[in-house]
């Protein structure tokens, strides 16, 4: 079984892309039929222009002011994730998916994120 690091970079991630925004498309699919029934599809467009800030947390650092401020141009700050490790896609601070660092395919100088899995909603358990 080949995986996406035996791919070409033009190849790589497509088929978890693809299969994750297969499935989220039918997820709202389905969303947009159960608020059509409910009657809310009327201002659903006009939800859908809302912005939203996305980011792609690529790792954290907790260290003491007194650190922070000895801090200079060059310093390295060691993060929490390692490389390889899947980065949080954040919208307006909560994390909906995960994914990997890419090279965007038509302008090399820019990053972009595959995603590799879809976070679902929070449970009434969980504290996040």
């Amino acid at each position: 079984m080949m995986s996406s690091s035996d791919l070409p970079d033009s190849e790589a991630g497509k088929g978890h892309s693809e299969s994750l925004f297969a499935k989220i498309e039918a997820q709202a699919q389905e969303q947009r039929a159960r608020d059509e029934q409910a009657g809310s599809g009327r201002n659903l467009d006009s939800i859908l222009r809302i912005p939203v800030l996305m980011q792609v947390v690529l790792g954290s650092a907790t260290m003491p002011v007194a650190n922070l401020m000895k801090l200079g141009r060059g310093a390295i700050v060691p993060l929490d994730h390692r490389v390889g490790e899947p980065v949080d896609v954040v919208v307006n601070g909560r994390v909906i998916a995960r994914g990997e660092v890419v090279v965007v395919e038509d302008d090399n100088s820019r990053f972009g994120v595959s995603l590799t899995e879809i976070v679902g909603p929070a449970t009434a358990d969980s504290n996040g």
